[in-house]
């Protein structure tokens, strides 16, 4: 908004009506073409970032629906085809156990009821968006590979196939921690960050959205700005998606982190006959049997039984040996997720947005909160059973599933979640763990819930995250971002304090030289950084369940664990970690960034951040690319920083860039400022999207 001040006199007073003529009608046509266009239209800024402008909800969702085939349509009708069942059909056996997975929990055929149980409102939205990706097909089709077209056309019921799949059946639970019949630490994280006025040096509310996420399949995300009457919202979803799980708009934001929650149980069951016991009576299975055709090499189709069992659990996921395992997951008769999103990202305030949580159609993820009027918010959201015994650790196992006391079937209300708002220190903060820890001094106390709720420890990531919170006492909006790129090592700060001087003391020459450049690294994992190639290699070959001498203590939990059990023992591995480093890469002294890459498309940069474990907030999971390099294949994703002034104030990355479809210019373009630790201006006024327009498309 430009002001004009009063510097006019007599001579210009006739000059007033036609100045204010003028800006009422420069104004109205701002507010007319951001808010009630007449038309539907895409600006596509220099990054690729779709602005999509509606003349209605329903529009917007088609032009939504173009915009994700224009940047991803390949992977989009993959995924969509494997949300199906029907990969295997399509493109062979590769697919074949994704397809038994997708058809053994329901995926298809409960995503059809889903689009149903659909509001005729929003269902119309459904319909749209998959109007939009048809009608770009349609019209360019010669840019999508030939294999995925097969997939065409969409139906709505394919995208809430695609959510389904999506949110319960890979993020809830997935099928390799099915198949390991053991529930494991997910590989899905984030960073979330909600900062109050009290503690922001500009006396307003800032968010830090950080998700790490796999560089690849359905784990992409994909930054848009969705504007129409009811909403202008910026931020990002998983391609496929048809509304933002991100997001923020002039008024309130949030994120999410994947949180320390169970939603779901395996549960053995004692077979009888053709049934199973339950309640000392034998129980028959629903079986159903279905047919997956498996493309040949020579383009025919096979097809392959698939024998589904029912049990009053869930499905049976493993057989064998007269033992079979049922699986049962949350969520399943909570067909409103996507409508839940879509009322978040429209609500204005903080009670809005609450009445759109409390419908808990969402089945997980933390939600970390702030608004302009300066409220910030912790939710552990999530459908959480309501379970008759048991603490946490108990419902890790294999559940019996002979009787009807293990057997949940109701949810604990919203009033029942872990929740604080406006917490006294001014900051709240998660990093996958527990909600206990989010902000310091305590805020939600674990002993007002059920033991089951959340398990207790707090890791070396989220103890960084903390002592950045806790050690700055007005932090700048520039502070945050530079906060939201440390690769410090907490790990490092809390053990070389105990391993350079034994190293000094019992070590031998090499352990000496090892030493030394711990001595000298900067405890960072900067592209530049000499001695964190090292310290990762003995951190990795450490059994940390036996080595601090200080185990953790939830009395003291950003400053446990501590300190070496045994120097000795540390020292002999770091000796012939130092070795092995030495003849790999001719330097105990090797640039962390000359060892782990940043691979994408024909990029390769060198990288900064690391695995959480070490205690870095800048997160990077890497996978070999040859004998002794690395590149990244997960970690942060998308990173979006918001401070709620007038106008907002928002900078973002998209790490891999906002495409992936072949000859894209924007197939990892935001790489470069990845390495060089930069956020990118998010754009959310027409004419600065304008000035930096790529290019147009008009509905």
């Amino acid at each position: 908004m430009v002001y004009l001040h009063k510097t006019f006199r007599r001579k210009s007073f006739r000059l007033l009506p036609f100045v204010l003529g003028l800006i009422f009608t420069l104004v109205i046509g701002c507010y007319t073409s951001a808010q009630v266009a007449k038309s539907t239209e895409i600006l596509w800024d220099t990054y690729g970032i779709p602005h999509i402008y509606g003349k209605d909800a329903q529009s917007a969702f088609q032009a939504f629906g173009w915009a994700q085939m224009q940047s991803h349509g390949n992977l989009l009708l993959r995924l969509y085809g494997q949300a199906r069942g029907r990969a295997a059909e399509y493109w062979g056996e590769k697919y074949l156990e994704s397809d038994r997975w997708v058809l053994t929990t329901g995926v298809p055929e409960r995503a059809r009821s889903w689009y149903k149980a659909q509001s005729p409102t929003f269902r119309n939205y459904l319909d749209a968006f998959a109007a939009g990706i048809n009608a770009y097909a349609k019209e360019h089709g010669e840019k999508l590979d030939d294999e995925v077209e097969v997939v065409l056309p969409v139906k709505a019921e394919d995208v809430m196939a695609h959510l389904h799949r999506v949110v319960h059946f890979t993020f809830v639970v997935n099928p390799q921690e099915v198949a390991g019949v053991a529930k494991e630490e997910s590989k899905a994280g984030s960073n979330g960050w909600a900062i109050a006025p009290k503690h922001s040096a500009s006396g307003k509310a800032m968010l830090l959205a950080n998700p790490h996420l796999p560089w690849s399949d359905l784990f992409l995300w994909y930054e848009a700005q969705i504007t129409a009457p009811g909403i202008n919202a910026s931020g990002a979803t998983l391609v496929g998606i048809p509304v933002l799980a991100i997001a923020f708009n002039d008024n309130l934001g949030w994120t999410h982190t994947v949180n320390t929650f169970d939603g779901w149980d395996t549960y053995a069951l004692q077979l009888v006959d053709k049934g199973y016991r339950f309640d000392n009576q034998v129980r028959p299975f629903e079986t159903t049997t279905l047919s997956v055709k498996v493309k040949q090499k020579d383009g025919t189709l096979l097809d392959q039984p698939l024998v589904v069992k029912q049990s009053i659990h869930g499905p049976v996921v493993s057989e064998k040996e007269g033992k079979a395992i049922a699986l049962r997951v949350v969520g399943l008769d909570r067909p409103g997720v996507l409508e839940q999103w879509w009322d978040m990202a429209r609500s204005q305030n903080l009670k809005q947005f609450e009445t759109a949580l409390q419908r808990l159609q969402l089945p997980m993820f933390t939600v970390m909160y702030a608004d302009k009027d300066g409220h910030i918010m912790h939710l552990f959201n999530g459908q959480v059973p309501v379970r008759q015994q048991g603490d946490f650790k108990y419902w890790q196992g294999i559940i019996p599933g002979n009787t009807s006391k293990t057997l949940w079937t109701k949810i604990h209300p919203y009033k029942d979640l872990p929740r604080i708002v406006d917490p006294q220190s001014g900051w709240l903060q998660n990093t996958n763990d527990p909600p206990w820890t989010t902000t310091f001094p305590t805020a939600i106390k674990a002993n007002n819930y059920p033991s089951y709720m959340a398990p207790h420890f707090m890791d070396f990531r989220s103890q960084r995250s903390t002592r950045m919170l806790y050690e700055d006492d007005k932090i700048t909006f520039d502070e945050m971002v530079e906060y939201k790129h440390s690769t410090r090592m907490e790990l490092a700060d809390r053990l070389l304090d105990d391993l350079i001087p034994a190293a000094e003391k019992k070590g031998s020459e090499l352990a000496l030289r090892a030493a030394g450049v711990l001595k000298a690294w900067d405890r960072q994992a900067n592209a530049h950084s000499k001695g964190a190639v090292l310290f990762a290699a003995w951190a990795q070959q450490m059994d940390w369940d036996k080595s601090f001498s200080k185990p953790w203590n939830e009395n003291s939990p950003r400053t446990t664990p501590d300190g070496l059990a045994d120097p000795l023992s540390a020292v002999a591995t770091l000796e012939a970690v130092a070795a092995k480093v030495e003849k790999t890469y001719g330097s105990l002294d090797v640039a962390w960034g000359d060892v782990f890459r940043l691979v994408v498309s024909n990029k390769n940069l060198p990288a900064n951040g690391g695995l959480g474990d070490l205690g870095i907030f800048r997160v990077l999971d890497f996978a070999p690319a040859s004998e002794d390099r690395f590149q990244a294949v997960a970690g942060d994703s998308f990173v979006a920083a918001i401070e709620f002034s007038q106008p907002v104030r928002a900078m973002a990355l998209t790490s891999y860039g906002n495409a992936t479809q072949p000859g894209s210019p924007h197939v990892g373009d935001q790489l470069p400022m990845f390495v060089n630790k930069q956020l990118r201006p998010v754009w959310r006024e027409r004419q600065d999207i304008l000035a930096h327009l790529e290019e147009r498309k008009m509905f």
